[in-house]
């Protein structure tokens, strides 16, 4: 059965910014001073290979993450590479009631997912990732999407 996206995405979590190695401390604080504030710090390991810094503005759920590579081999540290060693839009995170729904629905669909299953990600969640060139025979969106099952924050 093919659900259509609006049965399963609330809204967007999150948007991801790569952030070059030493720079988090004052993407932090220029974030501060436009007003968000810090409710999330975390390192990550795995394949992920990041320190991440998660920003609220204001009162609502609007969120920024900060990600800054902990090595070179961190899929974050690739991607600046690519970007001639900028930092910039890393991925747009989309919140699911479900995530197994979610990717089995994607999936299904014939689109590119980057994990073979959903997986524990930051802050208690449960993540997967979709390509930007996301669909099998329709072609790109441009921007790698994340989708995320509410964890802890």
């Amino acid at each position: 059965m093919s659900l259509e996206a609006s049965e399963y995405i609330k809204h967007i979590d999150h948007v991801a910014i790569a952030v070059p190695l030493g720079q988090m401390d004052a993407q932090v604080a220029l974030y501060q001073q436009i007003g968000f504030a810090v409710v999330h710090e975390e390192e990550v390991y795995g394949g992920d290979q990041v320190k991440e810094v998660l920003l609220r503005v204001g009162d609502s759920d609007n969120l920024i993450q900060l990600l800054q590579p902990l090595n070179a081999e961190s899929p974050v540290a690739k991607q600046i590479e690519k970007q001639g060693g900028r930092g910039g839009l890393a991925h747009v995170a989309y919140r699911v009631d479900d995530i197994q729904v979610a990717f089995d629905d994607l999936k299904a669909k014939g689109f590119n997912i980057i994990d073979p299953a959903p997986r524990n990600g930051s802050r208690g969640t449960k993540v997967f990732f979709m390509h930007p060139k996301s669909h099998t025979t329709e072609g790109s969106l441009g921007v790698l999407f994340e989708f995320v099952q509410e964890g802890a924050i």
